[in-house]
């Protein structure tokens, strides 16, 4: 029988300036309770001005309490207005040219942000012990940025991921096995050694079928994700975690009632 730990986590609040996005970026990071200097894992997550919408730090509090997950450290970095600039992927533009600043906001991640948080505050440096997630938009970004970075994080989690993103409009020659822009990413480059993925899927994020093959484009896109991955090498039992969540919609309340399942997924004891 485990032992309930009767202890809450800390939440603090900082702007960073950014030379590369040119702007301040606000941060939510949460702390661990008992805070001290040792490293702790680190979840680094877009959207990071989500967080009290979505109940994260209760949705941790409680984890803690049942001791479930190792402590660990939450940098939520806050989008702003230029959000479809800054999160995509940094290989490509969309066909409307959204994502322009991705290659950017890297940057900012790995050159500015990372030692940001490594000056300030006790985190692990090992790969392993650090994750990337967002919904929507920012789990897109955040499957760039750890496949384009693998030295620096090795686990990424995408809810509801806007794997659509694409070169080519539907009524403009559109392809599926060659406009989907992540899935070409993937496609075109090596595998990258011990990372690992969890995507979650409602059954209600949309109501688009373009191939009218009776399944949502947000699951079959993810589907196809998922082959590319195994298509390089990764095991769909091992390295692969798929939760489709019925009645699931693209929204708020649904990535928060599933949060519990990937937080145990990326830091269960």
């Amino acid at each position: 029988m485990k032992l309930k730990v009767a202890s809450k986590v800390s939440v603090e609040f900082v702007k960073i300036r950014s030379s590369y996005l040119n702007r301040d970026v606000a941060l939510t990071i949460i702390l661990p309770p008992h805070y001290q200097q040792k490293p702790y894992p680190v979840l680094w997550l877009n959207d990071g001005q989500d967080i009290p919408s979505m109940g994260i730090t209760e949705v941790i509090n409680e984890l803690i309490r049942e001791d479930i997950i190792t402590p660990f450290i939450v940098i939520g970095v806050h989008a702003n207005e230029d959000r479809l600039q800054e999160y995509g992927s940094s290989s490509a533009v969309d066909f409307k040219n959204r994502g322009s600043k991705a290659g950017l906001y890297s940057e900012f991640m790995i050159n500015e942000l990372l030692p940001y948080i490594r000056n300030n505050f006790s985190v692990s440096r090992d790969k392993n012990k650090n994750v990337v997630a967002g919904w929507s938009m920012g789990g897109l970004s955040a499957i760039d940025i750890v496949w384009n970075f693998p030295n620096y994080f090795a686990k990424v989690g995408v809810f509801s991921g806007s794997l659509w993103w694409r070169m080519k409009a539907y009524n403009r020659g559109y392809k599926e096995d060659k406009h989907r822009i992540i899935h070409q990413m993937i496609r075109n480059s090596e595998k990258k050694e011990g990372l690992k993925f969890w995507f979650e899927c409602g059954t209600n994020d949309e109501e688009a079928d373009r191939n009218k093959n009776g399944l949502i484009d947000s699951i079959d896109d993810t589907i196809d994700f998922i082959q590319e991955l195994k298509n390089k090498g990764y095991d769909d039992k091992r390295d692969i975690q798929f939760v489709l969540i019925k009645g699931g919609k693209h929204d708020q309340q649904t990535w928060s009632e599933i949060m519990p399942y990937f937080l145990t997924w990326a830091f269960g004891k």
